[in-house]
């Protein structure tokens, strides 16, 4: 991996001709780019337009994203928490059961079971040690995981590109 280079954006590619650069560019940066591609369609054509398929890349992108960068903490208080109902799920469909469970149970320290952006701001509104010591314990377990994530979430979108339009 360290011999490919990163693709620094999404140009207008379709999914075929980013899936068949896997063999000059990172996995990961490819996954960047169609997630600023589904991204692009959802502002222009609105979320409702976008496939099961499409959802489960922006969700995993966000938990990527969003748990690398500041944990799960981040992902459910940023705009990546609208994924935080189908998150658990969309791992399962990769094929990452470890990091569906880890993740659900970073939504169990929550104490919630509504997911909008009211609930989960409400969420963290106050001061919970519990909570936060769950969420943090979760957090390395996330990146001591092991799973391939990236790896598995390409594979994913290689099976369904019929079901991915750009």
């Amino acid at each position: 991996m360290a011999d490919l280079k990163w693709l620094d954006n999404y140009s207008g590619q379709t999914i075929e001709e980013l899936l068949a650069l896997d063999s000059e560019y990172r996995v990961d940066s490819l996954l960047v780019a169609l997630e600023q591609a589904l991204n692009q369609k959802a502002a222009e054509d609105g979320e409702q337009d976008l496939s099961d398929e499409e959802r489960i890349v922006l969700a995993v992108e966000a938990l990527e994203r969003e748990v690398n960068n500041g944990g799960y903490g981040q992902f459910f208080t940023d705009s990546s928490g609208q994924y935080a109902a189908i998150i658990v799920d969309s791992l399962l469909r990769i094929g990452c059961p470890e990091t569906a469970n880890i993740t659900s149970g970073a939504i169990n320290a929550l104490g919630i079971q509504d997911f909008s952006p009211e609930a989960l701001e409400a969420a963290f509104e106050s001061e919970d040690e519990e909570r936060d010591e769950q969420l943090d314990e979760c957090d390395g377990l996330y990146s001591g995981s092991g799973e391939d994530i990236a790896g598995q979430l390409f594979e994913f979108v290689r099976s369904h590109q019929d079901a991915i339009q750009l």
